[in-house]
């Protein structure tokens, strides 16, 4: 059962399933209208919404206006075993980066992009204190 709840705001919806589910192992766990969808990995709840008019749930146009869209540098990461075998499959598969690896103090990581320029974190950490319990 997630734990934790992420919305990204994405421009297409089945797109983005089809790229967590692909390439990030997520789960569909719900997708009742092309605007929104709940997927899960692990503790991770992650919510999908596609930008939409006032009044439409979390895509919605705010009253002054602003409007929901992609993008950004907030994230969530995913942990992964090889984070050098990760990038070479995700890589094939056309995943968008942002830079290479960065060598952090509790692991490696890299930014990779959703379809909408969203980004996710792979992350492999280097110290016991820095992985994910379960990930």
């Amino acid at each position: 059962m997630s734990t934790v709840q992420v919305r990204y705001i994405v421009n297409d919806v089945d797109t983005a399933i089809a790229f967590y589910t692909t390439q990030l192992g997520f789960h569909e766990d719900m997708h009742p209208a092309p605007i929104f969808a709940m997927l899960s990995r692990g503790d991770l709840r992650l919510v999908l919404s596609a930008p939409s008019g006032p009044n439409t749930g979390g895509g919605s146009t705010l009253a002054d206006g602003r409007a929901p869209e992609p993008g950004g540098w907030n994230r969530f990461a995913v942990q992964v075993d090889d984070i050098t075998t990760k990038i070479a499959q995700l890589r094939q598969a056309g995943v968008q980066f942002r830079g290479d690896i960065i060598e952090g103090t509790g692991g490696r990581q890299a930014i990779i992009e959703d379809p909408s320029g969203n980004p996710i974190e792979l992350f492999q950490p280097t110290r016991p204190e820095a992985r994910l319990s379960g990930g």
